[in-house]
């Protein structure tokens, strides 16, 4: 799914680290930390308002996106899963006349939908099944303006983001096509809350950059046209197959670090500035302010950070942008810096900008990154749900990597936001470290 650089393992090191080698590349044996895919679906769900998400799978996924989730019991979220039974799994049950029935049930108690994804998993039964067929055949039998696609979000080919991903590639060849003769526009791609999107929009538009459109859209009726005038930048490193389909439609890519903290969402801004020729005087006067209270925003966070060493584990494709704020902004340490999939074409900004000789691994194996982990004892490590808890009972405070995924972290204004998300590990641990010794004095 990714189209991914080769990893350059010898060479001489310059500046940054756009050249530098991995202490483990991706591995055939070995454990690795992973997240199912399928969770992409709980802010994909909450970005584009008329879509439908419909997993074909098992009592696992439901479970998975519920919890997930957090849906409280009378509400009805705009996701489902369409769960195997017995019957079908004894062949009693054609596979595909259930979906239709489940389709058509749902469009009839939602006909509020107009975008609905049929969305695989990893059960065998379920990739037995052409879900892409299905999808084609549900497209024109349900009509009445509902558009049916289909992406997977399976553990199996996806982790924990490229979910988003899948489903925005599935996506792109939906788009309408561009006029010849329109304005060149800038496309911001990539899931973002509202609130930093308008943010963004606004800084562009103050600039006198656009007409800007989104992918993906708040609602499916309003899908960006896409063509060779359209320059579309990343806001998420993640997207590297949706990146592939967009400029098979002709749409070029503005290279740029990721819009985390000040250092990151300037770089990206002006990247987006200098393709539409934005004099740097304007550029300046737009983003000074902004700019400054962010910078000051996180300045708050710098003393309970500065000096401390962070090791990051794989998980969300977050990793190295996140890195290089924390080096650069809040005087952090890097001891390691892995990550699901390295894709340093999409990233070069980002390792450019990371201290010389910080160490990167590409989808190590777990018990490796462990021994690595408890050998040198990091201030704090990011990881997925399923180390944290193992980590702390050894005393190593952690991050639930998770977290920066679901938080509105990006821009200018969420900057103070995101250095505080690191910062708070360090004041649980301290809030619980003093009630321990009044526990024990009490007994």
């Amino acid at each position: 799914m990714n189209d991914l650089t080769p990893l350059r393992t010898t060479g001489a090191r310059p500046l940054g680290c756009q050249d530098a080698p991995v202490i483990e590349a991706r591995q055939d044996r070995g454990q690795h930390a992973v997240f199912c895919g399928l969770t992409g679906i709980i802010w994909l769900h909450r970005k584009i308002q008329d879509a439908f998400f419909l997993v074909i799978g098992s009592r696992t996924c439901a479970h998975l996106i519920q919890s997930a989730a957090g849906v409280m019991i009378f509400a009805e979220p705009r996701f489902a899963t369409a769960i195997i039974e017995e019957r079908d799994l004894a062949g009693l049950a054609d596979a595909h006349d259930e979906i239709d029935r489940v389709v058509g049930e749902l469009l009839a108690r939602r006909p509020d939908i107009k975008l609905l994804f049929l969305v695989g998993s990893c059960p065998s039964e379920v990739i037995k099944l052409d879900l892409g067929r299905a999808a084609q055949r549900l497209d024109r039998k349900v009509g009445s303006g509902v558009r049916v696609l289909n992406y997977s979000g399976s553990g199996i080919e996806t982790t924990f983001t490229q979910g988003e991903d899948a489903a925005l590639a599935a996506l792109v060849p939906a788009l309408p096509a561009e006029a010849a003769d329109a304005a060149p526009s800038l496309m911001i791609v990539g899931a973002l809350a509202d609130v930093v999107e308008d943010q963004l929009i606004r800084l562009f538009g103050a600039m006198g950059v656009g007409p800007v459109k989104v992918l993906p859209p708040r609602r499916s009726t309003a899908l960006p046209a896409v063509g060779p005038g359209t320059r579309y930048i990343l806001a998420q490193p993640f997207l590297s197959e949706t990146a592939r389909t967009l400029e098979a439609r002709g749409a070029t890519r503005i290279a740029a670090p990721f819009p985390l903290g000040v250092e990151g969402t300037t770089g990206w801004l002006k990247a987006a500035a200098d393709a539409f020729g934005v004099q740097a005087q304007l550029f300046d006067a737009v983003t000074e302010a902004p700019r400054a209270r962010a910078a000051m925003a996180v300045a708050r966070h710098k003393p309970a950070l500065a000096g401390k060493n962070v090791m990051f584990f794989p998980d969300s494709q977050l990793e190295i942008p996140l890195a290089r704020f924390l080096a650069n902004e809040l005087a952090m340490r890097i001891e390691e810096v892995a990550t699901p999939y390295l894709h340093r074409a999409h990233l070069a900004a980002d390792l450019a900008l990371l201290p010389p000789n910080t160490d990167l691994s590409e989808g190590p194996d777990v018990d490796r990154q462990l021994d690595r982990c408890r050998a040198a004892r990091p201030d704090l490590v990011v990881c997925g749900l399923g180390l944290a808890n193992p980590l702390e009972a050894e005393g190593i405070t952690t991050k639930w990597s998770i977290e920066l995924v679901f938080s509105p972290i990006h821009g200018y204004e969420q900057a103070g936001d995101l250095a505080e998300l690191f910062a708070r590990p360090f004041e649980r641990r301290g809030r619980i470290a003093d009630i321990r010794p009044a526990a024990r004095g009490g007994a």
